[in-house]
């Protein structure tokens, strides 16, 4: 291994990270355990693995059921039987696939939870969200649920990723009235080609040198995020949705924006 594995992460794994690894993955520690020891011997009896793993001899025969049920070893019905894995191109997708389906288990239950708690769910609530990331992610889900307008306001190129322009582009595809503001030209143009999204710039210079974004969807829901003019500090947004405070600020903010680009 040279110095320049080390430093650009490409060092090749150990055996004991290669366990965890598939662990990780869902194998218990034994079968993780025989599944490498087959790749060294390609083919082998209980015995074998147990000599090569370290595994008890009595515990290969279960770790082996279990690699077998996931898809990930043949049984030769021999005396005594003899275990292979399949190939590793086929043990990556069964893997791949299991923690898909797994991950899809759980986000199906989630996803019911959450519709249980929706009936009762007050919106009176003002939430806060900080770091440059998660507030992209919530721009971008606030934007994905309007149904008549959107009206998203930035200062610079740094707060539209390409996902949000994508999700500003199937709302207008869909209907929606979408509208952009900011007083970049970077951020104008890269709207240019945007079908059915409007972008305009004020006709005067803002009143205040204000970093952040601003997004107002379906005149019920308000987002105002600001980045403190400090080295190292990052985003933070306060948004709110169906609350009186929400219908109140996007009035305020809807008028004020519309008053110096003349909408």
């Amino acid at each position: 291994m040279t110095d320049a594995d080390e430093g650009n992460g490409n060092a090749q794994p150990s055996e004991h990270e290669a366990i965890e690894a598939l662990e990780h993955l869902g194998l218990s520690n034994y079968a993780a355990r025989v599944f490498v020891a087959l790749q060294r011997l390609g083919v082998g009896t209980a015995k074998e693995i147990h000599d090569v793993a370290g595994v008890p001899r009595s515990q290969v025969y279960g770790a082996a059921e279990e690699l077998e049920s996931l898809g990930l070893v043949e049984l030769q019905q021999s005396t005594p039987k003899r275990y292979r894995s399949v190939s590793l191109d086929a043990a990556h997708r069964c893997l791949a696939e299991n923690l898909q389906n797994e991950a899809n288990r759980a986000f199906n239950y989630l996803e019911a939870a959450r519709a249980e708690r929706t009936a009762g769910e007050t919106r009176d609530d003002v939430w806060t969200i900080r770091g440059h990331e998660p507030v992209n992610n919530r721009v971008i889900e606030l934007v994905e649920q309007s149904q008549e307008r959107v009206l998203f306001a930035a200062p610079s190129l740094l707060f539209v990723t390409d996902d949000l322009v994508k999700a500003l582009r199937e709302r207008a595809a869909n209907n929606v009235d979408v509208r952009v503001v900011s007083e970049s030209a970077d951020v104008r143009d890269r709207f240019e080609t945007v079908p059915d999204v409007s972008a305009s710039g004020p006709d005067e210079e803002p009143p205040v040198d204000f970093t952040g974004r601003v997004l107002l969807v379906d005149r019920r829901v308000v987002l105002l995020s600001v980045v403190p003019n400090v080295p190292g500090s990052d985003e933070t947004a306060i948004w709110s949705a169906d609350t009186a405070m929400a219908d109140i600020l996007s009035q305020i903010i809807e008028g004020g924006i519309e008053s110096m680009i003349g909408f």
